[in-house]
């Protein structure tokens, strides 16, 4: 396997608060798909859920890191978490396509949030030599 990008990204849980209640069901439905809504509203404070998943979004965007990013909606690209709490990065649409072209055999996230701040790390990889 070989690394073919990295991104990295942190976002304040506050801008992401703000914007959901100032645009409700249109920035939210824009951003995150139906699982990712109700992954977060599930949790106390999911705020801290959705900024998590948007700094994800973004690390993996910058992974991919090409002008192929601009044909990729923000749902294209959705977080979830596997059965064992791990969290997953599922493509489809122009995302998908993306990763066919670029043989992209993985993506690897991670997530962290405090209070304030949410960050994600993503690593794409290829079996491409």
């Amino acid at each position: 396997m070989q690394v073919i990008g990295t991104g990295v990204d942190i976002v304040e849980i506050s801008r992401i608060k703000q914007a959901a209640k100032k645009w409700s069901d249109k920035f939210l439905k824009r951003i995150f798909t139906a699982r990712e809504l109700a992954y977060a509203n599930g949790k106390s404070i999911p705020y801290q859920h959705l900024a998590a998943r948007f700094a994800a979004k973004e690390a993996v965007l910058k992974a991919i890191g090409d002008s192929a990013i601009h044909r990729i909606e923000w749902v294209n690209v959705e977080v979830l978490n596997d059965e064992y709490g791990k969290p997953v990065v599922n493509l489809s649409g122009a995302a998908k396509k993306i990763k066919q072209e670029k043989n992209i055999s993985e993506i690897i996230i991670s997530m962290s949030h405090t209070r304030a701040y949410a960050m994600a790390n993503a690593i794409i990889l290829t079996n491409d030599k």
